[in-house]
C-alpha cells in the first residue's frame, strides 16, 4: 500500500510538530504501507527528517497564500494522489476540499466549535474566520471516510455539533517530546522562598481571549498580598486584544515588574529550560482540544494548578488542582493551595509526570498508521 499526506495547510505551529513527531516515530512497513508520499510547502518539507520509506514532494503553490493553497488542495491534489498510486490520504490539518477517496482527516482546532468563546471576540474578523472554519471542518467531517480526534472531549463535542459522522472514527492523542521529560523536584516548604529566591510559577501558552493570562496575574497579585514570595512567567505569543488586557493587568499589579514576567514568544527548543527552571505551572484556558502544553508541564513533573474546562479534567485527572479559569479568586485559592502543601505538590508532580508516559509518539504513531491501514484496506 502507499500513503498520501496532504501538507498544503501545515505551515506552522502544531500541526507541523505532529507531522514531524509522527513520520519521526513510524514503522509504516509494519502496517503494510511500502512507500509514504508528503505534498507540502518548502518550509514543511525541510522540516521533515529523510526516511528510505519517505517521499516528499514540493509543490510551489503551496508556498503561497491559503487561497492558492486551497485551490491546489480542491483542483490539483487528487489527480496526484491517484497517480502516486495512493490507497488512502492523510489530510491532518481538519479542512480538506479535494475529491480523493478514501481520506482521512484530524480535528485539531475546538475553538471554532465552543460557541461561548466564540462570542469573546464580539462582531470583528476573527470571530468570522472561527465561523467558517467550523463550517469548512463539519463539511470535511461529514466526508471523510476516517476521522482522528485529539480528545473524546473533541470527539462528543464536535459530534454533538456535526451530528451523525459516516466514517470511522478514532481517539489518538499526541505524544509528549523527549526533552521535557524529567523526574520531579524535591518540594520545599514555602518558608524557605523568599523575595530574593521568590516560588517561580509558569505559564507557557499563546496570549489570547480565551487563555485568561491576566485573571493570572490578578491571581498572583492577590497571593502576594498574603505574603507568598512568588513570581509569574508568561511565555508566548500575543493577540492584540488579549495582550490589552495582560498588559493592563500588568500596570494595574505591577507596574515596576517585579514579579510579573512577559517573555513573548520563544524558540520552541528553548521552552524545556523554562520547564526546567519553574517551580509550579500554571494552566488558564478555557477551550482546548488535546492541551499539549499541560501535558509538557506535567511530563517536566511540575506541580500544577489547571483550569476545569474542556478536556483538561480528562488529561490531567487527580494529576493537578483544578480552578474555574475565569474566577482569579479561584485562581489565587488553587495556587495557595499548592503553596502550602508541599506534600500536596510532591503527589500532584508524581502523579502528573506518571499519567505524561501515556502520552507518547510511538503510541500515536502506531494507532495512527493502524487506522489508516484500516481505512485503505477497507475501501
Amino acid at each position: 500500500m502507499r500513503l498520501g499526506i496532504d501538507a498544503s495547510n501545515l505551515r506552522v505551529g502544531g500541526g507541523v510538530t505532529h507531522l514531524i513527531e509522527l513520520l519521526r516515530a513510524a514503522r509504516p512497513r509494519e502496517h503494510g504501507f511500502a512507500e509514504v508520499v508528503v505534498w507540502g510547502g518548502a518550509s514543511t518539507l525541510h522540516r521533515l527528517e529523510e526516511r528510505p520509506w519517505l517521499r516528499k514532494i514540493h509543490e510551489r503553490l503551496l508556498d503561497q497564500k491559503p487561497p492558492v493553497r486551497l485551490y491546489w488542495q480542491g483542483f490539483m491534489l487528487g489527480r496526484l494522489a491517484r497517480s502516486a498510486g495512493c490507497d488512502v490520504l492523510f489530510s491532518p490539518g481538519g479542512s480538506f476540499v479535494g475529491r480523493f477517496h478514501p481520506f482521512v482527516t484530524m480535528s485539531r482546532n475546538m475553538l471554532p466549535f465552543d460557541q461561548d468563546e466564540v462570542r469573546r471576540y464580539g462582531v470583528s474578523w476573527s470571530a468570522l474566520r472561527l465561523c467558517l472554519v467550523r463550517r469548512a471542518q463539519v463539511k470535511t467531517f461529514q466526508r471523510a471516510d476516517g476521522i482522528i480526534f485529539l480528545s473524546q472531549h473533541a470527539r462528543e463535542t464536535i459530534v454533538k455539533m456535526a451530528g451523525p459522522l459516516a466514517g470511522k472514527t478514532m481517539t489518538i492523542p499526541h505524544g509528549v517530546d523527549a526533552r521535557f521529560r524529567r523526574s520531579p523536584s524535591e518540594q520545599k516548604p514555602i518558608s524557605e522562598y523568599s523575595e530574593q529566591k521568590p516560588f517561580r510559577i509558569l505559564y507557557v501558552s499563546v496570549v489570547n481571549l480565551y487563555k485568561h493570562q491576566w485573571h493570572v496575574v490578578d491571581a498572583v497579585a492577590r497571593l502576594r498580598e498574603k505574603g507568598f514570595p512568588i513570581q509569574v512567567d508568561l511565555v508566548g505569543a500575543a493577540w492584540p486584544q488579549a495582550m490589552r488586557l495582560l498588559q493592563q493587568a500588568m500596570q494595574k499589579h505591577d507596574p515596576q515588574g517585579h514579579f510579573v514576567h512577559y517573555h513573548g514568544r520563544l524558540p520552541y527548543a528553548e521552552l524545556p529550560g523554562h520547564y526546567q527552571r519553574a517551580d509550579a505551572f500554571v494552566f488558564a484556558s478555557s477551550c482546548e482540544n488535546l492541551p499539549n502544553i499541560l501535558l509538557e508541564a506535567m511530563a517536566a513533573g511540575l506541580p500544577i494548578a489547571c483550569a476545569n474546562r474542556g478536556p483538561m479534567p480528562e488529561v490531567a485527572g487527580d494529576a493537578v488542582v483544578f480552578f474555574d479559569p475565569e474566577e482569579p479568586e479561584d485562581i489565587a485559592r488553587a495556587l495557595a493551595q499548592l503553596l502550602s502543601d508541599p506534600d500536596l505538590r510532591a503527589t500532584n508532580a508524581r502523579i502528573a509526570s506518571e499519567r505524561a508516559r501515556l502520552y507518547s509518539w510511538d503510541r500515536c504513531a502506531t494507532e495512527t498508521f493502524r487506522f489508516l491501514h484500516e481505512i485503505a484496506a477497507g475501501a
